[in-house]
C-alpha cells in the first residue's frame, strides 16, 4: 500500500458528466474499489445539494426531491461513504423565466475536509472528481502538507465546457488522470 487516501466527489460535477453520457447509474462501490487500488481507503466524501423545494411544490418537485434524498441515504449506507449536503438557493429568474439556482456550502465542505485531513496528516493521497478552480487554495494547502492530489476527469467526445475541469485546477494538482468513457461506464450498476 502506498498510503491512506480519501476520495472527494463533487456531485454536481459528476452529474454533469453522467448527463453527457446518457445518465448511467454508477455503482459507487465499484468505482471506489477501482480508484483506491494500492491505497488504504479512509473515506469517500460526496458533496451535493437536494433539489430546490418551492413553498408549494408540484408533484414533480416532490418526486425529484424524494429521489435525491433516497440516493443520498443509499450513498450514506455504503461502507466508508459520507454525504455532505449543501443547500440549493434560488437567486431569481433568467430572461426565459426559469429559476437561477446556486449551490451553497458544497465547495466549502470539500475544501474544509481536504485541508483538515491534510493538516492532521490523516491522508497521504487525495483523489478528486471536481472541475472548479475554487478548490485551488485547499489543494495548495494539501500539497504543502505532503498530500499527493490526483484530479479525475472523463474524456467526452466532444467535451462540453461544463464537464471540463478548469485549466488552472489541472495545473495545480500533482496528477490529472483522464478516464476514457468506457472506464467510467465499467462502474455502471448492473440490475
Amino acid at each position: 500500500m502506498s498510503g491512506r487516501c480519501a476520495i472527494f466527489i463533487d456531485g454536481g460535477y459528476m452529474e454533469k458528466i453522467l448527463k453527457d453520457l446518457g445518465e448511467p447509474q454508477i455503482d459507487y462501490n465499484k468505482m471506489v474499489e477501482s480508484l483506491s487500488i494500492g491505497h488504504d481507503l479512509l473515506r469517500v466524501y460526496y458533496y451535493n445539494c437536494l433539489p430546490y423545494q418551492p413553498n408549494a411544490p408540484t408533484a414533480e418537485d416532490s418526486r425529484r426531491f424524494a429521489n435525491k434524498q433516497r440516493f443520498f441515504q443509499f450513498l450514506n449506507s455504503n461502507d466508508y461513504m459520507t454525504v455532505r449536503e449543501g443547500k440549493l438557493e434560488k437567486r431569481g429568474t433568467d430572461a426565459d423565466g426559469r429559476g437561477i439556482f446556486v449551490q451553497k456550502r458544497v465547495d466549502v465542505y470539500l475544501a474544509t475536509d481536504l485541508v483538515m485531513l491534510s493538516t492532521k496528516r490523516t491522508i497521504t493521497d487525495a483523489i478528486m472528481f471536481a472541475g472548479d478552480s475554487d478548490f485551488i487554495p485547499a489543494i495548495e494547502v494539501a500539497k504543502a502538507e505532503g498530500v499527493i492530489v490526483q484530479l479525475l476527469s472523463v474524456k467526452l467526445t466532444p467535451t462540453p465546457i461544463k464537464a471540463r475541469p478548469h485549466n488552472e485546477l489541472v495545473q495545480c494538482v500533482d496528477k490529472h488522470r483522464i478516464l476514457e468513457q468506457d472506464e467510467l461506464l465499467a462502474w455502471q450498476r448492473l440490475e
